[in-house]
């Protein structure tokens, strides 16, 4: 298993990520439409370089991030923080690159002062569902059918866990 390095994201990783999204975009995991070109740009008054923590091979390349936000702006909500998309590019799978990414992401939440995280994943995504079980996350919800994908309805997972 190859160790790949996780930091911080910079404003210059962008086309990267962008990149890295695209080519991992599935119906596995996502509830967005297949981006098509012209493509926006990866980061947004939304989605900044600070939430984010990428993970790079050897190289230096870009092969996965994890975006880690608060849940909501209220102040009685800064104690938690939520994962808020995982992707590994596919030649990193099963070199255990998700779940370092997973494991940085609650090492910064605690670093921010968090005591919960949490996230949604699709009840279909059964990898990621065992991962996120693997380090600890439960399954504390579930919307059934909450989303029509693929042609099915599928349902919206609520994990979480204290840090």
């Amino acid at each position: 298993m190859s160790e790949s390095h996780i930091r911080p994201a910079l404003s210059t990783d962008d086309a990267a990520l962008g990149r890295l999204d695209r080519e991992t975009w599935s119906p596995l995991h996502s509830v967005q439409p297949r981006q098509e070109p012209p493509f926006d740009p990866f980061f947004d008054s939304n989605h900044r370089p600070d939430d984010i923590l990428v993970a790079e091979d050897a190289d230096g390349s870009i092969v996965g991030y994890i975006r880690l936000v608060p849940p909501s702006p209220l102040a009685c909500h800064q104690h938690v923080r939520q994962i808020q998309g995982l992707a590994v590019s596919g030649s990193a799978r099963g070199r255990g690159t998700g779940r370092a990414l997973v494991r940085a992401a609650c090492r910064e939440a605690r670093r921010q002062g968090a005591v919960r995280i949490t996230l949604r994943v699709l009840g279909h995504n059964k990898p990621a569902r065992a991962l996120y079980e693997s380090e600890g996350f439960a399954v504390e919800g579930v919307l059934p059918g909450e989303f029509w994908l693929d042609g099915r309805y599928a349902d919206d997972v609520l994990m979480g866990r204290s840090l």
